[in-house]
């Protein structure tokens, strides 16, 4: 490995140490209780390298934000040939339930609770979704060649965020009573089918590659 590796891999590092050390406290403490000075003393770094990593506290909390963001809109872009937005969407949500993926909201009892019983957190977390559906309707935009001011990309991810929203939430719910990650996973399928199953009169052939 070359220096410039050594040295990509050393910070990768530290901020993967920073991460969970920050996860830890928030999940035992409250992330509102938690200090960055107190993340700082158990990553054994300076309080600047912790800001230097993540500029926010919500940043230490949501480490895979961009991930989760951009996510919609990467299925879209890599829709398969005749494949429309809803069907790639769909059948990639249920891979992710599949695969119980925490970017889906298979987050894990403790993580779920601490993101629940904070506001800070549980605006930053609405605030994610509405950036999604922001990426969303671009990438919708760009595969329909939508003209600039057209409502039409807007509106589609609304309605296509919004059925991911609602899943999210459902698995949070499910979470938090108890249920187990399989369990979750047998639930949430079915619930799934039938949620994307109420866009096909309108969005079946939308944006279809």
């Amino acid at each position: 490995m070359t220096v410039t590796g050594l040295r990509e891999a050393k910070k990768q590092e530290t901020r993967q140490l920073i991460s969970d050390q920050a996860t830890r406290l928030f999940m035992a403490k409250g992330f509102e209780q938690t200090t960055i000075a107190e993340i700082a003393e158990a990553a054994r770094v300076a309080k600047k390298t912790v800001t230097n990593y993540f500029p926010r506290k919500e940043d230490l909390a949501f480490d895979h934000q961009d991930q989760f963001v951009g996510s919609l809109a990467r299925t879209v872009a890599a829709r398969e040939p005749g494949e429309s937005a809803l069907s790639a969407l769909r059948r990639d949500f249920l891979d992710a339930v599949e695969r119980q993926d925490p970017v889906a909201g298979f987050a894990g009892p403790e993580f779920s609770r601490m993101i629940a019983d904070s506001p800070t957190l549980s605006v930053c977390l609405r605030g994610l979704h509405d950036q999604r559906e922001e990426a969303l309707a671009a990438a919708l935009a760009d595969a329909t060649d939508a003209e600039p001011g057209d409502i039409t990309p807007r509106a589609a991810a609304v309605v296509l965020g919004g059925v991911h929203r609602v899943l999210f939430a459902r698995i949070q719910e499910l979470t938090l009573a108890g249920r187990g990650t399989p369990e979750i996973a047998a639930v949430i399928g079915p619930e799934a089918e039938q949620a994307f199953a109420l866009l096909e009169p309108s969005l079946g052939e939308y944006a279809r590659a």
